[in-house]
This record gives C-alpha cells, structure tokens and sequence, in this order.
C-alpha cells in the first residue's frame, strides 16, 4: 500500500512538472508578458555588432556578408530555403539576386597629410572610414601632391583656375563636382558641411558621408573632413601655401543585388501579409544595423512560437531586408496581385539608439494625417525636415493610433521613452505609401551621429533593441490575427483618440486666433481632422470577415465626432 502511494506521487509530480514546462500559448491578453520575457535584445545587438564592422553599400563586400549572415542565422531558427521548403512548411526564406546596372563599391584605405608637418595626418581611414566619398576612385600608391586652393564662393569656382590643384570648399563633393573636376580639372576634392544638429565643435572629428558621381572618365576622388580637420587645414592656409599628399585605396567592381525575404506563413488568410523592412546599406551601426539585428530577432522569436506551437498567424509575416526603399518599392510594384493583399508595411530604420550618447528619442513617424499640414502644438517635426503636405495627400487609417497605443504600452511598462513625428519620408516606409499600403516608420531623432564614422556599436543600446522589438511584435502578432472583436477594440480607442486631438485642437485655434491668425484657417483644420478620424474608423473594416456588425459601430463613432466638431466650430465662431 505504502509502496503504491510512493508511486502515485511521484507520477503527480511528474504529471504537475510537464503541465508547467509546457510552453503557454499565446493570445492578445498575454502577448506583452511572454514577449517581454522572451525577447531579450541578444541576438539583435549580436547582429547589429556583426554588420555594423563593415562599410555598406548593395553589391559590394560587408552588404553581401550580412545577406548571408541573416541566411545563416535564419537556418539556425528554422527557416527552410523556398527552393527547398515543402508546401507544407510554414518558415520559409529566400535570397533575391540581379544584377547590378553601375559597379558597386567599397572604401579600403586613406590618408591624407599636410606636407611640411610632422603632426598626425590631417586624416586617416582607420579613425574616419567616412572620409573618402563615396564613388572616389584610387590615387597611385605615392599619393596625389596637389596645392589646395580654398574656394569660399562656390559659385565663383568658374572664374578660379583649379587645374592641377586640390580644391576646397564648405558643401558637398557632389555640389561642385562637376565644375571642380569636369570643367575645372581639378586633381580633386577636399570639402566639409557637417550639419550644427552633428554638434561638429563637440563631434570634431565626426565625419558625414558624402559621394561623388561615379565618373569612369575622370576617375577622380573627393575626401569629406570633419571639424577638427577643416579647421587644421585652414589655419595651414592662413599661414601660406599648402601642398596635401592624398593617397586613397578604394574598389570599384561588378556585382549583384541581394534582397534577403523571410515568410512566416499564415494559417486562414496567408495572401494578407504585414511586413517588417530593414535596409542593410549604409555605413552606420544604428543606421541601420539595428534595424536589420532588430527584424532578424523578431522573425528567430517568432520561428520559436510557431515550432513550439505557442503562436500561428492567421496571415502571413513577412522580413524583408535589402537597399533602401529599392528592394521595398520593388517588392510592393513587381507583383501586383501580392500587393494587393498587402495590408500593412513597417520600417525598422535607426532602432538601437542609446539616446542618452546620441540624443533625441525613439520616433513612430505617422502616416500622413493634417499633423503634416499644420504642425503645431506636440507635433513637431525633426531637424530630419518634412515638408508641408496637401490635403489630398493624407492617409487616413487606424494604424498610426495603434502602434502609437501598443508602443506607449511598452514605455510605461518598461519605462521608455516613446515619441512621434508628422511624416518626413525618406525611407521604406514610403514605398508602401506610394501603393497606398498603411505605412509607418520606426527610428530615432535628432541623432548628433547620425551618418558619422561615430555612430558605432557604442551608441548602440541592447534595452532600446529589446523594448522597440518587443512592442512591434506585440503589434505585429495582434494584427496578424486580429478579427471582429480586435476591430472593434481598435475603433474604440481609435475614438478616444479622435476626441482627444480635437480637443488638442480647439486649445491651438484659440491660441492661433488669439494671435490673430484667421478663423477660416482653424475651422478648416478641424474639418480636416474631423474627415481624416471619420475616414480612419471605416479602415477597420479591413479586418474583419462581417462588415455590417462593424458598419454600426463606425456609424456610432462617426456621428460622435461629428458632433463634438460641430460644437468645436461653434464655440471657435461665437468667439470670434
């Protein structure tokens, strides 16, 4: 009896421990916790230090490497090469290769040095990888000795003999190319413009980089200077003659354009797709290393959820990785059919930053909504710039308000600083825009390093990976399999926020009428944002299988905006 009592509890024990170890599954209530725990930021800032050593650019060396490094890593989390997947297989990947119209290229070495000093070099590759422009050809071995003639007036470059002689100038290599190198026949170029948002007097030996046209012809070069060098050169001229030995080590090649494309495919509906995109070139680590270590953690956790059967998406998740805006355009325009069935694209650009060294903040960068048209209040746009929208050009849709909810979430939870901007562009989410897909942008700004041989992987902090990975899964997985009750979640605090802004924005008319701005003008940015909201309840629709349960309740919400904007303009008309 005593021996089959032992028996019995030592098979609850352990019938209780396997209940515990078995993976818990995951649903909208539980999503922030399990990812939260799970996605530590490891294997991003693993592969953001991996990509980040290399000098990017399609085609050439270091962007081909991390191709292959996402593939290899991508294997190890259980993707299958498509050529090689069953029908059945729900981790796919593929590599995308065409070739390339113009060579690719790839810096190598540099210096260049003041003859007569015995100082340091003016500058060296090894501490300014940014330093030769991009598409300079190599000098010979010994260098180019040239005299520098100082050009303050560029558009007086014309009138100045530049023949045989190094040309400097504060704009960019490519602003003068043309008369400096074509015309001028100038040996080549020396230039500095490092933006103030770069702090260049703190950042003094921060180098932005630059390009030159790639000319086969002239095969000439351009060198880009940071503070400290431009001022050093200067005062070198201020004493007299210069003369600058510059000997550049660059490769220009052929090669093939790799696009890197990751599905995790839906169980019901897998033509309907959300994609994540993350350039690989450029030479930074937060731009945009990040970005590709941040996706490629995000498609290896959910590789985990699916194998251990915690998650299935009921649509199709997809990573794309590959040249900016390029390889995004091209996936949104080559298949028109695919396209269609795209419901939601969101790019990861600039998502590591350790803002306490490279300043700013962690930005959601909206869809384009009256935010663009009249920026006032809490918009602001970034020192990136944007210019003023039309109306015509707006984007209504529930997606700006949810991602900025579900990264709010995450910032109160973890602490984290979460902001946004009015729409600037200028990266992958603008293709989807293009197509009318819903789009938003992930990144950060101001950035002091932004497009710096600084920004290296110590700017790069694992929390910010970790926080901005965990809240676009948490986005991601509700969209992913989001229904009727999602949808109607969504148009709830879809409204909230509606009357939340317009309040906002009946505060800022009577502010702007108070200064003596017109009346006409705050009523019609009412109207606007009464229209853009109207129009965003409707896009709920998109998720749902029965509209006319849902055409009832963006009926309700609609009338309830409608109504708080009709009591806006009153109280803004009886004040005039």
């Amino acid at each position: 009896m005593f021996k089959k009592a032992i028996t019995f509890l030592l098979i609850s024990i352990l019938l209780v421990n396997c209940k515990k170890d078995k993976p818990i599954v995951l649903s909208p209530s539980n999503y922030a916790d399990i990812i939260n725990q799970e996605f530590t930021g490891d294997l991003a800032f693993k592969t953001t230090s991996f990509v980040e050593k290399y000098w990017r650019i399609v085609g050439n060396t270091g962007f081909n490497k991390s191709i292959y490094k996402i593939a290899e890593e991508l294997e190890n989390a259980g993707y299958i090469l498509e050529k090689n997947a069953t029908e059945t297989a729900i981790l796919t990947y593929r590599i995308e290769k065409r070739p390339l119209k113009n060579p690719t290229w790839e810096s190598v070495n540099a210096s260049v040095e003041i003859e007569g000093e015995k100082e340091e070099p003016l500058l060296a590759h090894h501490s300014n990888r940014n330093m030769i422009a991009l598409n300079s050809y190599s000098t010979s071995k010994e260098g180019v000795s040239a005299e520098v003639i100082y050009i303050k007036d560029i558009k007086k470059i014309t009138d100045i003999d530049v023949k045989g002689k190094i040309v400097f100038a504060e704009t960019s290599p490519y602003k003068i190319y043309k008369s400096a190198i074509i015309e001028g026949k100038a040996a080549g170029i020396m230039t500095y413009n490092n933006p103030s948002y770069l702090q260049p007097e703190k950042n003094t030996t921060s180098i932005q980089f630059r390009s030159i046209p790639l000319d086969t012809i002239n095969k000439s070069w351009a060198i880009a200077m940071s503070f400290a060098a431009k001022e050093r050169l200067k005062k070198s001229l201020e004493k007299g003659r210069t003369t600058l030995n510059v000997k550049i080590e660059t490769n220009i090649y052929p090669s093939e354009e790799l696009t890197i494309i990751a599905d995790v495919k839906g169980s019901n509906s897998q033509k309907e797709r959300l994609i994540f995109s993350a350039h690989i070139q450029e030479p930074g680590a937060n731009d945009n290393a990040t970005g590709v270590g941040v996706a490629l953690e995000m498609a290896s956790l959910t590789a985990m959820f699916i194998k251990q059967k915690q998650y299935q998406p009921k649509r199709t998740l997809t990573f794309l990785w590959g040249d900016e805006i390029l390889s995004t355009r091209r996936y949104v325009k080559e298949d028109s059919i695919r396209a269609k069935d795209i419901k939601w694209g969101i790019s990861l650009d600039m998502v590591g930053e350790d803002t306490e060294k490279t300043g700013g903040t962690f930005l959601i960068e909206k869809m384009p909504d009256p935010s663009a048209i009249w920026t006032r209040g809490n918009d602001k746009h970034t020192e990136w710039g944007g210019s003023k929208m039309k109306l015509e050009q707006m984007k209504p849709h529930y997606l700006n308000d949810f991602l900025i909810d579900k990264f709010k979430e995450q910032g109160k939870r973890a602490n984290w600083v979460v902001g946004t901007n009015p729409f600037e562009g200028g990266s992958d989410h603008v293709p989807f825009l293009r197509e009318n897909i819903p789009s938003v942008l992930f990144w950060h700004f101001t950035d002091q390093f932004y497009h710096t041989d600084n920004d290296r992987i110590d700017k790069v902090s694992k929390t910010t990976l970790k926080n901005v990975g965990t809240a676009a899964l948490i986005s991601a997985y509700t969209l992913l399999n989001a229904d009727e009750k999602t949808a109607k979640s969504i148009l709830l605090d879809l409204e909230r926020a509606a009357v939340k802004r317009l309040n906002e924005e009946l505060k800022q008319s009577e502010i702007a009428i108070n200064k003596g701005d017109a009346i006409a003008t705050q009523l019609q940015i009412i109207s606007a944002w009464k229209d853009w909201y109207q129009k965003s309840f409707a896009t709920t629709l998109g998720i749902v299988s029965d509209e006319k349960l849902m055409n009832k309740e963006i009926a309700k919400s609609q009338k309830l905006i409608d109504s708080i904007s009709s009591i806006i303009t009153q109280k803004l008309q009886d004040e005039k």
